[in-house]
């Protein structure tokens, strides 16, 4: 038997007539009375009839699950966020961040989309490999993501393949040859592609990747990064560079070396990714890319509106935001093959 407002009224104690303001429209009414509403309403699988939508809301949502637990204080997608907020504020669109413990395992976030009437959603920072981010994707909901294309849904993505290729080069012309790459978690086309093109550019080099040099750990941990870090630097054949999974990895990185008293970069070279301020602002100065972070929140602002103002033109728009190599000074001549 379909949910209906009656039965959510009853269930969490309120008129049918304030559940169905909530469901409809949200206008006036508190913001933890909304979220109980529409957290039960997902639970017990209400499916709003088209009588209760509104054609558009002018709200957008977002979705940032940082599993680091950075939140907006996130270095690299706290910028990101900041320009789509202002683009899209700039355009009288209002934005919803969306909790990802609604998600669940089945269809929560398109229903609760579908609740709030959002008219698109905004994906950043997501586990893309889960099944309620994909349902989400594969919805009647128009979406934009970051860094992970997907049908019929528009993206906007930083060119992580060159990037990785231009440390690799960088490293090699600096006369490194034992380069290892201490990556992120595997549950993105981020990490992917920059593994892959690791694996690629040694390979251009005539470079072999001993056992190990290429590993998993977590973005923005510096305790699982200081420990495969560590773990390298035990190594009797341990690497002369190592390339770090971002720019916030440095200082798990650091720790590892400090202990085993040596310095960066005459004895270890490092290179981390994302170019952020404060790592440029370290002496020596972080070797790393430079992801346009700010560019990136403003494009998929525009694609997202775009699709929104005409909703008849192209489902599916990428974009690639070029990189930059900041040369920095943690990578340091080597002559040891």
């Amino acid at each position: 038997m379909a949910v209906t407002i009656g039965n959510i009224a009853q269930k969490c104690g309120l008129p049918e007539a304030v559940v169905e303001r909530i469901l409809s429209s949200n206008d006036g009414i508190d913001f933890s009375i909304q979220r109980n509403v529409l957290d039960l309403a997902c639970e017990m699988g209400y499916v709003p009839d088209a009588s209760h939508i509104k054609k558009q809301s002018r709200n957008i949502g977002v979705l940032f699950a940082d599993e680091s637990f950075n939140g907006l204080t996130h270095p690299f997608f706290a910028s990101l966020l900041n320009a789509f907020k202002t683009e899209v504020e700039n355009d009288n669109y209002d934005l919803t961040f969306i909790n990802h413990s609604v998600g669940g395992d089945g269809s929560g976030f398109v229903d609760y989309c579908r609740y709030r009437n959002l008219d698109g959603v905004l994906l950043a920072c997501v586990d893309f490999y889960s099944r309620p981010i994909k349902q989400l994707l594969d919805s009647e909901i128009p979406c934009v993501s970051v860094d992970n294309p997907w049908p019929k849904q528009s993206c906007v993505l930083s060119d992580n393949r060159s990037g990785m290729k231009l440390l690799v080069d960088y490293a090699v012309s600096m006369g490194h040859s034992r380069i290892a790459f201490v990556s992120g978690q595997r549950n993105s086309e981020v990490t992917e592609t920059r593994r892959e093109e690791y694996l690629q550019s040694m390979a251009a080099h005539k470079l072999k990747v001993l056992e190990g040099y290429l590993s998993e750990a977590v973005y923005s941990d510096n305790q699982v990064v200081y420990e495969h870090v560590k773990k390298l630097l035990d190594r009797k054949d341990r690497p002369t560079c190592i390339l770090l999974p971002n720019d916030a990895a440095l200082f798990g990185a650091q720790e590892a070396v400090r202990e085993q008293d040596l310095r960066i970069p005459a004895d270890i070279s490092l290179a981390g990714y994302d170019g952020i301020p404060l790592t440029q602002t370290l002496r020596p100065q972080l070797t790393t890319i430079h992801q346009k972070s700010e560019e990136m929140g403003r494009k998929a602002a525009e694609l997202l509106l775009g699709r929104l103002k005409h909703p008849d033109g192209p489902l599916e728009e990428m974009v690639t935001i070029p990189v930059e190599l900041i040369k920095g000074s943690t990578i340091g001549w080597c002559d040891v093959w």
